[in-house]
């Protein structure tokens, strides 16, 4: 048997796996905020989907990249973004305890209306829409060349299989597959250390003294990760959703707990890319890495990308349909069957992409940085400001960091040298904007009155 049909099986045999795991919802509650048997999920449940939720395939790719590239500085950079849960659990339990609103949607058309609702809708299904396609191109590598038959086999028969499990059970799938993917990657993770261990002496000392802990060798990246965490949870509804479902007290442990168990899965996994680093490999870290150890660490990295990919996949379709057919829909019951045919058409169109050979940019830090504007709508949620305050500082924030992004900055306005010197600039004169405009829209008020 060969390598690729022992990959077709672990893909196809996992998949079936969790489709006859995932129980049906009859249901709304059931299919759209994960309840089983009239209960809402516990801390296990919810921490487990939270983090593995953004494990994504591309995600932890990146980590190992980063691991190659900085070393144990990479992987903890791209860890910061885990305190993003920290930040999301306190203010989601703030807006339900005190503000007494259901979902960031009730929230955002309460205090600044239904055109602030379709900006933000409009960030999110952007958002959820480059999750399909940018996650499944990584499984597609590991079947073959991009272009090839066999990449977008592969491609297709996972999206469809995981599309198959998450119409099944909508967020009740979602949730109880979480659980089971989150066991699976973190025995995964363990049995692919366990491979590089001895090959360092049988210490993690090297992995720990890797790189330079210096703003050109990958602080910047973590000085970037900590800014964009108070306004990069917001626009991820596959984060946010799940801070409506339990009651408060286990919804901001969870965050807490998904907040450190998630950044030291990240950590860890970049010592993939420290592993490829001390061994002087070249190429994508996780491949080149499966490549030293031969077919055993290949099928094994395929399985733990698979876990990965599925996880976030079918949390992103969960979210969408909740979206569609319920924080945008005026029904006082929503329809189930609206939200799988929503589940639906994201899968097609969101695999659209994967035929014209995107590249994964570095859709984390550039999707981070067009939503800084929503920091300060989201942390001075209880500041009276007019409804032109989200508007300045959101649309603001996106015209300003997307120029900035996509134009080089001079020289002046560059505060570090490295890869993301010009990154940490641009979040850094972005955010500061955002704010101040932000705060500056109540003088409009004041003169209104005036």
């Amino acid at each position: 048997m060969t390598i690729t049909v022992i990959q077709w099986v672990l893909v196809v045999a996992s998949s079936l796996g969790l489709y006859l795991l995932s129980p049906l919802a009859r249901t709304a509650s059931e299919f759209f905020k994960g309840d089983r048997r009239e209960r809402s999920p516990n801390t296990l449940f919810l921490t487990s989907s939270l983090v593995i939720s953004w494990l994504f395939a591309k995600s932890i790719t990146n980590a190992a990249n980063l691991g190659q590239s900085f070393g144990l500085v990479g992987g903890v950079a791209y860890a910061g973004y885990y305190l993003s849960f920290v930040v999301a659990g306190f203010v989601l339990v703030q807006l339900r305890n005190k503000g007494g609103y259901r979902s960031i949607h009730h929230f955002l058309e309460s205090k600044f209306g239904r055109s602030a609702v379709v900006v933000f809708t409009f960030l999110i299904i952007i958002r959820l829409y480059n999750e399909v396609w940018s996650n499944t191109i990584v499984i597609g590598t590991y079947f073959g060349a991009t272009g090839t038959v066999n990449y977008y086999a592969a491609i297709v028969v996972f999206t469809l299989l995981t599309l198959a499990y998450t119409l099944k059970g909508g967020m009740s799938s979602s949730i109880m597959t979480d659980v089971i993917q989150m066991v699976l990657f973190v025995v995964l993770l363990t049995v692919i250390l366990g491979f590089m261990l001895p090959e360092s002496g049988g210490s993690f000392k090297p992995f720990l003294t890797s790189g330079s802990w210096e703003l050109g060798q990958g602080l910047d990246l973590l000085l970037v990760a900590v800014i964009q965490c108070f306004s990069y949870p917001f626009h991820d509804p596959v984060l946010t959703d799940r801070g409506f479902i339990s009651d408060t007290g286990t919804t901001l442990k969870s965050y807490l707990w998904a907040g450190a168990v998630g950044a030291l899965c990240i950590i860890f996994f970049s010592f993939v890319g420290i592993f490829a680093r001390l061994q002087g490999l070249e190429g994508e870290a996780p491949v080149a890495a499966a490549r030293y150890f031969g077919a055993p660490m290949l099928l094994l990295m395929n399985l733990i990308m698979v876990t990965s990919a599925s996880s976030t996949l079918d949390s992103s379709l969960a979210s969408f349909s909740k979206l569609v057919s319920v924080d945008l829909s005026k029904a006082e019951v929503p329809k189930v069957s609206m939200g799988r045919w929503a589940m639906v058409v994201l899968t097609v169109l969101g695999t659209i992409p994967v035929f014209f050979d995107p590249a994964i940019l570095s859709a984390t830090t550039i999707s981070g940085t067009l939503v800084l504007g929503l920091a300060p709508v989201f942390l001075f949620w209880k500041k009276e400001v007019p409804r032109l305050a989200f508007h300045l500082s959101v649309l603001g924030g996106l015209v300003l960091g997307g120029l900035l992004t996509f134009l080089p900055l001079p020289g002046y306005l560059l505060f570090t040298e490295g890869k993301y010197s010009s990154l940490l600039s641009v979040n850094l004169i972005t955010t500061g904007f955002c704010f101040m405009v932000y705060f500056a829209s109540t003088l409009f008020r004041k003169n209104s009155h005036g």
